[in-house]
């Protein structure tokens, strides 16, 4: 009787991982990208790396960078123009809206190039592309939080100077913030990253709409200073109840209203409902345009 080798042929191998299309707009597989959070990670450390690799002052630049922001909007807008800052030093009125729009705008623009910049290796190897643009909102919290210690020492040095500085129960809600923000940052640049696989003008528009949009919250101006007859169209901005609830929880300048966040958080859903159609609908086919 003679004994039969098992080849490769006759041997089933137990499979782990199944590739399936995806059927759903909305079909999210979180499961997924959480069995894939080490590549999260490394698509971390390469963003953060590679952004300030070959620079001289490296991750200076996160301090450097608002710095000089807020001088600059000190110069023009507090002693130039003139604009009030209800009361507070100028520095930490501006700073405090610059390190939360610098954020926002910064997940935004990174994620808004998810598809283009990274034909290469979604076209080589299969892991869930959602996991990119997570990546990219993780990497800038870094970013953030080194931002946020820079003014919280110039909140403690202006204390000390005899400022008074109104830090309140709802910086509480900072946390909330930040996951708004990074959301609403998320949502927006994966809805770009979609339209831009097949319009990539759209790319150059970005940066000059975000520009408008700057100017278009209370960042360099306090809410209570917007004539009535656009005080409407500011607070249409979903990016308003977020600098202006972050400026009031660490400085108590300005005000809070709960149905402008509410606002907030049901458009920042939506945008990340509409941004998962579109991402899931353009991934199925990206490669054959990009």
């Amino acid at each position: 009787m003679t004994e039969t080798i098992p080849t490769k042929e006759t041997v089933e191998l137990p499979w782990s991982l199944t590739i399936r299309p995806k059927r759903g707009l909305l079909d999210i597989n979180l499961n997924e990208i959480w069995k894939y959070r080490d590549l999260v990670m490394l698509f971390v450390r390469r963003d953060f790396v590679a952004r300030y690799k070959q620079t001289i002052l490296g991750p200076l630049w996160f301090i450097i960078q608002p710095i000089l922001t807020t001088l600059m909007f000190t110069v023009i807008f507090s002693q130039i123009a003139g604009i009030s800052t209800e009361g507070l030093p100028p520095m930490l009125f501006y700073m405090a809206g610059t390190v939360a729009w610098t954020y926002f705008a910064t997940c935004l623009n990174s994620t808004s190039n998810t598809f283009v910049s990274n034909a290469g290796i979604f076209g080589k190897v299969y892991f869930p592309r959602l996991t990119v643009p997570l990546s990219i909102v993780i990497s800038n919290l870094i970013q953030f939080f080194i931002q946020f210690m820079l003014l919280a020492a110039f909140m403690f040095y202006f204390y000390l100077r005899g400022t008074a500085i109104h830090l309140n129960w709802y910086v509480l809600l900072i946390p909330y913030l930040i996951v708004i923000m990074a959301l609403m940052g998320l949502g927006f640049g994966i809805i770009i990253s979609s339209l831009t696989t097949k319009y990539r003008d759209l790319t150059n528009l970005v940066a000059f709409g975000m520009q408008l949009w700057m100017y278009a919250t209370p960042i360099i101006y306090p809410l209570s200073r917007v004539p009535a007859k656009y005080r409407t169209l500011v607070l249409a901005n979903p990016v308003t109840p977020i600098i202006e609830t972050f400026r009031f929880a660490l400085l108590g300048s300005g005000s809070v209203s709960q149905g402008q966040l509410i606002y907030c958080s049901v458009f920042t859903l939506v945008v990340m409902v509409i941004g998962i159609i579109m991402f899931n609908r353009v991934e199925q086919s990206f490669m054959d345009v990009v």
